[in-house]
């Protein structure tokens, strides 16, 4: 370890520093670690919200988060598991193969730390997994066996919606201090934000995809009212009808039929043909 060397006004010998001088030299250490940790977890903060742009890949991103949540907090492993569309909670990533595998038992034998969090959306914590096997018989026999003697779950939710939770791991018995839990916390929600950006990203791009497919569809119809009304004399409501009967009468939608108009598709000739009869228009 390295020491302070303080040495006798005059001459080359080493001397004892004054309490002063030890207390200043421990303020000194202590500032330049607070820097160090605030810049770690600065760039921590900063390379987790870099990830969300276009071409965001969940998997990785939840990796990511894993991995420092090692690095910042005062623990040795962590998983998180996340809510499908049906509620049920899916291994997402992990810090380590035991730690997923440990997931992984978690969730087969349905019970555990996240779970609890999930279902009751507060943070779940036990200090020492050897007295735990009351609350959790199967889980705690197997995180002690995967070398883990604690562990903390922590939810990810906003505003009320809840998407899973993460799993804090530790070698040694004891509990996060209220520093390593506020962070920690904020490290879940910053993996909330970032998958609820995420799907909001995924739903308006589906939202925009199907709008443009009706409003493709729509300019499609037009196309065939007008090839209809212009081909069998028609109105163009009257045109419309036809169109709307005929899909309907061959369980086909109608911006295909339209489409096949629009092409003098073959398979349609008895309706774009003026020489045939047209069918009767249903009225519904």
């Amino acid at each position: 370890m390295w020491r302070a060397r303080w040495w006798h006004a005059g001459c080359g010998l080493p001397r004892s520093p004054t309490p002063l001088e030890t207390h200043d030299c421990r303020r000194r250490v202590h500032r330049e670690v607070a820097v160090a940790r605030e810049q770690q977890l600065a760039g921590a903060f900063v390379e987790l919200a870099d990830t969300l742009v276009a071409g965001f890949d969940v998997i990785d991103f939840l990796y990511l988060l894993t991995q420092r949540c090692v690095q910042l907090l005062d623990i040795d492993a962590a998983g998180l598991l996340l809510a499908d569309g049906r509620g049920r909670l899916e291994l997402m990533a992990a810090s380590t193969e035991q730690a997923r595998l440990l997931e992984l038992f978690q969730l087969q034998n349905e019970e555990g730390p996240c779970l609890d969090c999930y279902r009751t959306r507060e943070p779940v914590a036990c200090d020492d997994l050897g007295a735990a096997g009351a609350r959790w018989p199967r889980f705690a026999e197997a995180a002690q066996a995967a070398g883990y003697m604690a562990v903390q779950a922590l939810p990810m939710r906003l505003r009320g919606e809840i998407i899973g939770a993460t799993n804090l791991f530790r070698v040694a018995p004891g509990h996060l201090d209220g520093e390593a839990l506020h962070l920690g916390q904020a490290l879940a929600d910053v993996a909330t934000i970032g998958i609820l950006h995420e799907r909001a990203l995924r739903e308006r791009e589906l939202l925009a995809e199907q709008l443009q497919a009706a409003l493709n569809s729509r300019v499609l119809i037009e196309q065939a009212k007008g090839v209809l009304a212009e081909r069998r004399q028609l109105g163009m409501d009257e045109a419309f009808t036809t169109l709307r009967s005929y899909a309907r009468n061959h369980n086909r939608q109608l911006s295909d039929v339209a489409r096949a108009v629009t092409e003098n598709s073959p398979d349609v000739a008895e309706l774009t043909n003026p020489l045939r009869p047209l069918q009767r228009a249903d009225t519904d």
